[in-house]
């Protein structure tokens, strides 16, 4: 090892700040996009995970009022036409095409079962759609960082060869910075797409779950109106 390298091998500063500060404008765009993604990420899945623990409560809270034997026009007239939540939501779907199946001389219209029901479909993936807004922005950036990191790392590698060959120096102190500055962007791309691939796996989850609990209320709520309607 020529022996005139050392003193800038040692001096060199490789904290994440000057990697960034010394990478070339690609590859720092490729950083600044990466830390970006992964902010953006992280403020999704804190999110989701405060709107899903709410969505939870509310379902429990409503299923209990629903169950306690208090009659439908009675509670739907408690929840209103402007219902906070989204149990009551589905609920006062079906309520409000269940009003307006009955005829002014108290009959019901032909067809009621069937448009309560799309009502309430309805209702539930409008709630499926907010429940699931921003995970497709979790699973793009997990399947697409890695990839754009990898991008600014052969970027920032070929440039790093093209100032060795400028140099003509192959020596291990030169190369390194360079190599370093580019391994940033790899590093980066694995840090944005690592917690958002495992983040949507466990959101999609919770909203599956969340909405798989909103469509068993609304088969048992066309079980209960069902039974009306035959009688």
């Amino acid at each position: 090892m020529d022996p005139s390298t050392l003193p800038l091998g040692t001096e060199m500063d490789f904290s994440m700040w000057a990697l960034f500060a010394r990478a070339t404008f690609t590859v720092k765009l490729v950083m600044l996009m990466l830390i970006l993604a992964s902010f953006w990420g992280w403020a999704i899945i804190i999110q989701k995970h405060i709107s899903y623990r709410l969505a939870r409560r509310q379902a429990h809270a409503f299923d209990s009022r629903f169950w306690s034997g208090e009659p439908l026009d009675e509670l739907f007239d408690e929840v209103g036409q402007d219902p906070s939540s989204p149990s009551e939501r589905i609920f006062s779907a079906g309520m409000i095409e269940w009003r307006r199946s009955h005829r002014e001389d108290g009959g019901l219209i032909a067809g009621a079962h069937a448009r309560i029901d799309r009502s309430m479909d309805v209702a539930i993936a409008k709630e499926a759609e907010d429940l699931n807004r921003g995970l497709g922005f979790l699973a793009t950036t997990g399947s697409t960082a890695p990839f754009v990191g990898l991008f600014g790392t052969v970027w920032g590698i070929k440039n790093a060869f093209e100032e060795i060959a400028i140099a003509q120096n192959t020596n291990l102190a030169v190369v390194a910075p360079g190599i370093s500055e580019a391994l940033v962007a790899t590093a980066l791309g694995l840090l944005a797409a690592i917690p958002a691939v495992i983040f949507y796996n466990k959101l999609s989850s919770d909203s599956d779950h969340i909405v798989g609990g909103y469509e068993s209320f609304a088969d048992e709520f066309s079980t209960i109106l069902s039974r009306q309607l035959d009688s």
